[in-house]
C-alpha cells in the first residue's frame, strides 16, 4: 500500500480497506478515545486526587497535633489547677474595699518610717479594669536619696501589690531632694462590681 492508495479509500466502506489501513484507523480511533477519556474524565480525577491527598496531609497533621495534646491532657489539667491556685494567691494580694484604707495607711507609714516628709498624698479616682480596679496615688515627698530607697523598699515589702510609676526627683536645699511618684494599688472587683465570677 502506498500514498496514492490512501486517496482511493472509501470512508463509507471501511471493511474493504486493506489490512494496514484498517489497523492504522483502529489505532487512530483507539488513541483518540484514550485522549478524550483522559481529557474529560481522568484529568479531573487527578486534580481531585491531588486535592484529596493535600487534605489528607492536613487532616493527618491536625490529628497528630490533637493526639499529642490528648496524650498530655493530664499534665495540662494539672498545670491548669496550679495556675488557678496561683491566680487565687495573686487575687488574695489585691485588697478588697475595706482593706484599701489600711493599705493607704501602710504606704504612708512606710514613708514616715523611712524619714520622709510628705508634701502630697492624694488618692485619685479608681480606674476599673476587667476584674480589678487601679487606685492611683499621687505622692510628693522630701528627703535624701537613701530615704527614698528605704521608702520604695518598704512599699515593695508590703503584703499587698503596689507598683510605682513616673518617678521624678528634683534637687532641693540642704542635700534634700523632692520625689514625685505615682503609686498604684489594685483592688479586686467583686461580682456586683463586674469582677470575675
Amino acid at each position: 500500500m502506498n500514498i496514492s492508495d490512501l486517496n482511493d479509500l472509501d470512508l463509507s466502506n471501511v471493511a474493504n480497506w486493506p489490512l494496514p489501513a484498517r489497523v492504522a484507523l483502529i489505532g487512530i480511533v483507539f488513541v483518540s478515545v484514550l485522549g478524550l477519556g483522559y481529557w474529560f474524565d481522568i484529568k479531573d480525577q487527578g486534580i481531585r486526587l491531588e486535592k484529596a491527598e493535600k487534605k489528607e496531609i492536613e487532616l493527618r497533621q491536625t490529628f497528630e497535633a490533637k493526639a499529642r495534646k490528648a496524650a498530655n491532657l493530664a499534665a495540662y489539667e494539672q498545670q491548669l489547677e496550679e495556675m488557678k491556685a496561683s491566680f487565687g494567691a495573686m487575687l488574695r494580694q489585691l485588697p478588697n474595699k475595706t482593706e484599701v484604707a489600711e493599705l493607704l495607711v501602710d504606704i504612708s507609714q512606710s514613708g514616715l518610717a523611712a524619714g520622709l516628709e510628705f508634701k502630697l498624698f492624694k488618692p485619685q479616682n479608681e480606674v476599673p479594669k476587667e476584674f480589678y480596679a487601679e487606685l492611683p496615688i499621687s505622692i510628693r515627698v522630701k528627703g535624701t536619696y537613701h530615704e527614698f530607697g528605704n521608702f520604695i523598699s518598704g512599699i515593695a515589702a508590703l503584703p499587698r501589690i503596689v507598683t510605682v510609676h513616673n518617678i521624678n526627683m528634683t534637687p532641693g536645699n540642704d542635700n534634700e531632694l523632692t520625689m514625685d511618684i505615682l503609686a498604684k494599688t489594685y483592688r479586686y472587683l467583686d461580682e456586683e462590681e463586674g469582677g470575675v465570677q
